[in-house]
């Protein structure tokens, strides 16, 4: 695809003859992917599609602002509270996520508004006890 485009001739012209030659050739037989349907086809793609397809294919994960990184993890430290072996773990596990919480408060994070206020470390303890008794 050296040649360049003869003067007076459309672009739409030359580029179709460049693909008819190429196709006669047999320069586009040995593609990847020849005769499988194209991935994504017929979905509504955003305007950062090819950003997302490439994060998915080297298997990275897009980052979070610092305020929704904190909701994520404070609803996993929740969770894991919860599910803690002890009242002891759940109560350490929620004092952890409250002193990051209060960080952020006290700081400020960068994001959208952090809308988290410390958890009552006394009210999630006497939830895991109610589990553990059911």
């Amino acid at each position: 695809m050296t040649e360049r485009k003869p003067l007076g001739m459309p672009f739409e012209s030359w580029i179709d003859r460049q693909i008819r030659e190429a196709e006669e050739r047999g320069e586009f037989e040995d593609l990847p992917g020849k005769g499988k349907p194209l991935p994504g086809e017929g979905k509504h793609l955003d305007e950062m599609w090819w950003i997302k397809q490439k994060i998915e294919s080297e298997g990275l994960s897009m980052p979070l602002p610092p305020t929704l990184a904190l909701r994520k993890g404070a609803e996993e430290a929740l969770a894991q509270a919860r599910g803690a072996r002890s009242e002891t773990e759940a109560r350490r596990i929620v004092e952890e996520i409250n002193g990051k919480i209060r960080k952020a408060i006290r700081t400020g994070l960068s994001g959208p508004p952090l809308n988290l206020m410390p958890f009552d470390a006394d009210r999630i303890v006497s939830e895991w006890r109610r589990a553990r008794r059911s």
